[in-house]
């Protein structure tokens, strides 16, 4: 039987069919679907992790305890997770072990562009790279007897167009597994430096016996010419057959690279090019081997590719630009996003504003124009911190803004940081009860599992207090008023503080009160009710109006007009 599935879907499938486990992931786009739809099938244990290192551990521990299991997250996920995949390459493993990343070329939901495939080559371990649904389903499967057959973790790698494309799928039943028993065996399993010298060499020969073999189920070679030969991989590869008549060496297991098969197929062309999206990580391979090729001078570093754009570096063939009338539509926080007041008051304030990962980086972007600077999950915090202690004439006037998923999810220890070197910067907690960017996903602070299980909430009141935070604060972020007056207090503070602005996701519940309106005769059109930019009040014609089909009467604008001007309903 086939069935048309999203590239995602086929490797959460996949792991149903090839008996996984345990899957332990945190979400992260384009990776989130993934450990959704494992969430689907009963016989695995599935769960959000609180960061991407804590489910490489569990994945690990699980594999270790003689059961298959996998980890699931995006690129800069592995940067959290690195820790425990580098000295899980050398243990091993027990049960296979398979580490899902998706990289982000163009960086549609992301802030940086780094490639995953180093991270392999760093670690040494495997790396396998499906060009489409129906890959991805069996390259899983296969990496999972890959990782047992040679003791190792396993990497698949996606990017954002493979994980979010369509093909079908043949499926197959699930096979279920016995669990391993584990053997104690500390020259294996506890890596003191003296097992890790000798678990050092166990990797080397894993990867030259890798090397060796090629395995030539992970790689095709498609002639179609004698002039030009392409070695490419992943989604591209379907890109550069609908480009161009070029014969074709399509990469599937990214490293150890099938370098020797490549300089057979060089030989049999008179110009080699290697067609990869981000970093020349094949090519280079390649000209340290000897094999002459080119890439990147034609291609460049940065962003996605398409026929479109593989036509144009090949051959000069420019597509013509699409004509539309239709402005840019950049994002932009929800209507009644308990974020959006949050800022407007740090805007009004003329704060320093450390921001972090998720929607509330979009407080960046005008009319809130207030987000200043922002790195990696959790960095808000340690950045005021850094602000604080670098005694900066911002020194309080800087607060540090993060969400209760990123927050447990690496802003926990900045705040014990902060606490103990005893610092005297303020937090922000933006509590809308939901990991929200990614889609609505639980964690510990909402009380519910991936399965919409009941389990324990996190009090992260209770957590601070715990941590020795001397000022905790709880407001309403639709109240501003009481926002700002909280603000400036524990701004003013001598300690480290805490302030939570809670109010839930504005797109959790779909029962709303009635819609606010503009009152014309009121309205003096000082458009101060703009300054919040929220999309549901809308400036045309040389009036101010609010979109009762936008507006879901947080009432929000209200408190902004001093003018009365803004009423509940029609």
């Amino acid at each position: 039987m086939k069935k048309l599935m999203l590239t995602n879907e086929a490797v959460a499938r996949g792991a149903w069919e090839a008996g996984v486990k345990v899957v332990s992931s945190y979400p992260g786009t384009p990776s989130t679907e993934i450990t959704e739809f494992c969430a689907g099938y009963p016989e695995m244990y599935v769960e959000w992790a609180p960061n991407e290192k804590v489910s490489a551990e569990v994945a690990i521990g699980a594999a270790a305890a003689g059961v298959r299991s996998m980890c699931c997250m995006k690129h800069v996920g592995v940067n959290v997770a690195a820790d425990p995949l580098f000295t899980a390459a050398y243990t091993g493993v027990n049960g296979g072990m398979v580490l899902v990343v998706a990289d982000d070329p163009a960086m549609h939901s992301s802030q940086n562009e780094q490639d995953s495939r180093f991270y392999a080559r760093s670690a040494h371990v495997p790396m396998l790279e499906p060009a489409d649904s129906a890959e991805a389903k069996e390259y899983l499967k296969r990496a999972f007897d890959l990782s047992e057959e040679y003791d190792t973790p396993v990497m698949l790698r996606l990017t954002t167009r493979s994980a979010h494309s369509q093909s079908y799928v043949e499926l197959a039943d699930r096979v279920e597994r016995e669990p391993k028993p584990f053997v104690k065996d500390i020259k294996k399993w506890v890596m003191m430096p003296a097992a890790a010298r000798g678990r050092h060499l166990v990797v080397e020969k894993r990867e030259r016996e890798l090397k060796d073999k090629e395995l030539p189920e992970f790689y095709k070679i498609e002639r179609r010419s004698d002039k030009t030969g392409i070695v490419t991989l992943g989604a591209v590869y379907q890109y550069v057959k609908e480009a161009t008549d070029a014969s074709v060496f399509k990469v599937g297991m990214v490293y150890p690279l099938p370098v020797e098969a490549i300089r057979r197929f060089a030989e049999t062309v008179d110009e080699l090019i290697v067609c990869e999206e981000l970093e020349p990580f094949i090519e280079n391979q390649l000209k340290a081997a000897g094999i002459e090729c080119r890439g990147k001078d034609i291609f460049g570093l940065q962003g996605e590719f398409s026929p479109a754009f593989i036509r144009e570096k090949l051959y000069g063939i420019k597509a013509p630009a699409p004509v539309s009338d239709v402005p840019g539509r950049p994002p932009v926080m929800c209507a009644g996003c308990p974020h959006r007041g949050v800022f407007y008051v740090l805007n009004k304030l003329k704060l320093n504003v450390c921001g972090d990962i998720g929607c509330y980086t979009l407080g960046a972007n005008p009319p809130l124009s207030a987000v200043d600077i922002c790195v990696c999950m959790g960095a808000s915090v340690g950045m005021a911190h850094g602000f604080d202690k670098a005694d900066s004439p911002l020194k309080r006037k800087t607060v540090a803004v993060i969400g209760d998923s990123t927050f447990i999810h690496s802003g926990i220890t900045n705040i014990i940081n902060a606490v103990y070197n005893k610092g005297t910067s303020t937090t922000i907690i933006l509590d809308n009860s939901i990991t929200g960017m990614t889609g609505h996903q639980d964690n510990p602070s909402t009380g519910k599992r991936i399965t919409g299980e009941a389990t324990a909430k996190l009090d992260l009141e209770k957590l601070c207090e715990a941590i020795g935070v001397q000022s905790v604060r709880v407001v309403d972020a639709y109240d501003l008023e009481a926002v700002e007056k909280v603000v400036r207090e524990e701004t003013a503070r001598e300690a480290v503080s805490v302030i939570i602005a809670r109010r839930p996701c504005a797109l959790l519940t779909k029962s709303y009160p009635p819609a606010y309106s503009i009152d014309p005769d009121k309205c003096v059109k000082c458009r101060a009710c703009l300054r919040i930019g929220c999309p549901a009040i809308e400036f045309i014609g040389g009036k101010v109006r609010i979109n009762k089909e936008l507006c879901v009467g947080c009432g929000v604008c209200k408190g902004l007009c001093r003018f009365g001007a803004i009423k509940e309903g029609r």
